[in-house]
């Protein structure tokens, strides 16, 4: 079989145990994450399979065109960086998906609507009403883009008595400057944009 040419670039996050990994095609339809914090867990990417092979691997996240890797302590990026990036390179270009479509029953009425990833895909909590609504529009404008860069994603986790709790995914998790951007960037923003938003703090594991 002719291996299919990709071509994979690293990127340094703010969180120094996280790199992102950025493919020159789209991995997952546009909007959609996965995220696996242990191998048992990533049955439906074998992409992510595959990278908790890795000893050193403790969290993959995969958003459109980009893998965000995390780390344990055992490795240092300088030394595996390049082996990682040459990991997913080589079993993308041997065919190896990045996930897995559910089972179609061929004697069901064929849909015109996009293939979701299956489970493990994240995304904000349902909004109940116009404030929530506001918040993750604000979040998905303004905070996601910036956020998305640096091989991570935040998430709307509720709203109660004027307190915002997110949720931190990819490189955001377990990132040293995630308190400081949370509270600098993220908080001032929401309070300027919704006047009843007057705390925002981060969803504990």
């Amino acid at each position: 079989m002719e291996k299919r040419v990709i071509s994979i670039y690293a990127e340094m996050t703010p969180n120094p145990m996280a790199m992102k990994f950025v493919a020159d095609r789209m991995l997952l339809p546009e909007g959609a994450q996965l995220e696996f914090l242990k191998k048992e867990d990533a049955t439906s990417s074998p992409v992510a399979t595959k990278l908790f092979d890795l000893p050193f691997v403790k969290g993959v996240y995969i958003t459109t065109n980009f893998i965000t890797v995390l780390k344990n302590d055992k490795a240092m990026w300088d030394d595996v960086v390049f082996d990682v990036r040459d990991y997913i390179k080589e079993f993308m270009a041997n065919g190896g998906k990045v996930w897995v479509k559910p089972e179609v029953d061929e004697a069901a009425p064929k849909s015109t609507e996009p293939v979701e990833p299956p489970a493990a895909v994240v995304n904000h909590a349902q909004p109940s009403n116009g404030i929530e609504e506001k918040i993750i529009e604000v979040l998905d404008s303004y905070v996601k883009p910036a956020v998305e860069n640096d091989g991570g994603l935040i998430l709307f986790q509720s709203f109660k008595d004027g307190i915002v709790t997110l949720q931190l995914k990819g490189s955001c998790s377990g990132c040293p400057s995630s308190t400081l951007t949370l509270k600098s960037a993220v908080e001032q923003l929401l309070k300027r944009m919704v006047p009843e938003v007057k705390e925002v703090q981060q969803e504990l594991a």
